[in-house]
């Protein structure tokens, strides 16, 4: 089989996927990336004198990168250091109360016993009985396969199982779902937080977003070193494959000749020539135009009311007090609809934040190190990075209402050194997406089939990255550079 040249534009997750794939098919592939390392969002942050992980903090659905190294002839085991959680999250409330979730069921049913009673814990058993089903049945048509239609998935789930694609509730709001299981207001916010997992909002998103639960009950690691230690990983494999990378290479345009890429042009270096390319970013900077007019017919953008959150985000060193976190830790205002009103409709960061924290020198005895030590804290935000300024003052307002919110919840922070990151910071790293960063929100029943899926609207030029199917998320991104590669080497093997 005769090789393809391609080009790979931008090495996160998904972008370094498809790259494996694909040199492992026997073509030529060249990765470009603006940044000086891999992981696209995976990123580390130098704060003082350490580094923080200032993106994803969660590595779940292990299966799909064992298959992607498997594909390739080597072990994820050898390559990648994964510390099995046995607890899943802290959680407290302002208004009191605290709770773990464990990685084993039962635990956690013993632990909302012991927090709100047994009616809860009854509701959280069958809760995830629930989620099971609905991933089971989404994971092979819809997760891990080409984007399809609704109609497509239906015929995918089987015309016999009409029931099981009916339990998937995509026209059920999470937030209204989880009533029917749950007494307690605090656990519909706790469940409800999973629709933030992709950026939207569990007032808005559907009841499919219960998968979550499942995914998380599979298995979630702490990865030894760091996140950044999975794209190295990643990089790593590409290399063994042939994968040549360039960094600090920033695409100017994307060149076409008769409706078809013919490669890219650099802003700081050569032309190459590519009879594909695989565009890891945000889709709406290709149907902005900031990759030149002939891929602007390849997606269209994502208007900001269809935007998923942003975030504003603290990388910080420090010493605690108070609340004892564990490596994650979610701390939950009294008034959770206000949040999601603030974020999506009024478009400004919360008054009464929920904060997440990922306090990455914890394991799972949740002992803090003898200095201090290295926080993520993370609050949602609109993603208007691309329209509103976020001056010092600003910044000066959404610490204060973070830092009260984690007063309120017993914890108590001294700063040594941090860094912030707000949505117009995320907007200039991952330009024209406005700072969202799950691409566009899972909000209504068909929110889903509304990302592009591998093939563009330009021949030649592939989607992969969390912008485009099957969704957010280390594992999802991943997912969607090895369908843009299969997408890519079926169209190859069809000209």
């Amino acid at each position: 089989m005769k090789s393809k040249k391609v080009i790979v534009i931008g090495a996160g997750m998904g972008g370094l996927a498809a790259a494996i794939d694909l040199a492992r098919l026997g073509h030529q592939v060249e990765v470009v990336e603006r940044a000086a390392t891999v992981g696209g969002k995976m990123r580390q942050v130098p704060v003082g004198e350490t580094a923080i992980d200032g993106g994803p903090t969660v590595f779940t659905m292990k299966w799909v990168f064992d298959g992607l190294f498997e594909d390739a002839g080597r072990a994820l085991d050898d390559h990648l250091t994964l510390l099995p959680a046995t607890i899943l999250a802290r959680h407290a409330w302002c208004q009191g109360g605290n709770l773990d979730l464990f990685a084993d069921r039962d635990a956690s049913a013993e632990a909302i016993r012991d927090f709100s009673g047994p009616e809860d814990a009854a509701g959280y058993l069958a809760f995830c009985k629930r989620s099971a089903s609905i991933y089971e049945t989404l994971r092979g048509p819809f997760i891990a396969s080409q984007r399809p239609n609704p109609i497509e998935l239906v015929g995918r789930v089987g015309f016999n199982k009409l029931g099981a694609m009916w339990e998937t509730a995509p026209h059920q709001t999470l937030w209204g779902a989880l009533g029917a299981y749950f007494r307690d207001p605090r656990l519909k916010q706790l469940f409800g937080r999973y629709a933030t997992y992709c950026g939207s909002s569990p007032f808005a998103a559907p009841a499919t977003l219960m998968l979550v639960s499942h995914v998380e009950q599979e298995g979630v690691w702490r990865v030894d070193g760091g996140m950044a230690k999975v794209a190295a990983a990643l990089k790593s494999l590409a290399i063994s494959q042939g994968v040549t990378f360039h960094f600090e290479a920033d695409v100017e345009r994307i060149e076409t000749r008769n409706g078809r890429v013919s490669g890219i042009a650099l802003k700081n270096g050569p032309a190459m020539q590519a009879e594909a390319i695989v565009f890891n970013g945000d889709i709406s900077a290709l149907g902005r135009g900031l990759l030149g007019p002939g891929a602007v017919p390849a997606a269209k953008p994502v208007a900001l009311p269809q935007r998923s959150q942003s975030a504003i985000t603290w990388c910080a060193t420090a010493t605690t007090s108070g609340l004892d976190l564990a490596h994650h830790t979610v701390l939950f205002s009294d008034d959770y609809k206000a949040e999601f009103q603030d974020v999506f409709a009024r478009q400004r960061p919360p008054q009464a934040p929920t904060i997440y924290i990922c306090a990455q020198d914890r394991d799972d005895a949740c002992t803090p190190p003898d200095r201090p030590e290295r926080l993520l804290i993370l609050m949602n935000a609109p993603a208007n990075g691309d329209s509103q300024t976020y001056g010092p003052e600003a910044e000066v307002q959404a610490q204060e209402s973070a830092w009260d919110m984690m007063a309120s919840c017993g914890l108590r922070l001294s700063v040594d050194h941090k860094q912030v990151t707000t949505p117009q910071g995320f907007n200039a790293l991952f330009p024209a997406s406005g700072g969202a960063l799950y691409g566009r929100a899972n909000h209504g029943p068909m929110a889903s089939f509304q990302r592009p899926g591998a093939r563009s609207g330009v021949k030649g030029l592939y989607l992969a990255g969390g912008s485009a199917h099957p969704g957010p998320g280390i594992p999802m991104a991943a997912l969607s550079g090895r369908l843009a590669a299969a997408r890519l080497q079926a169209d190859f093997l069809a000209d």
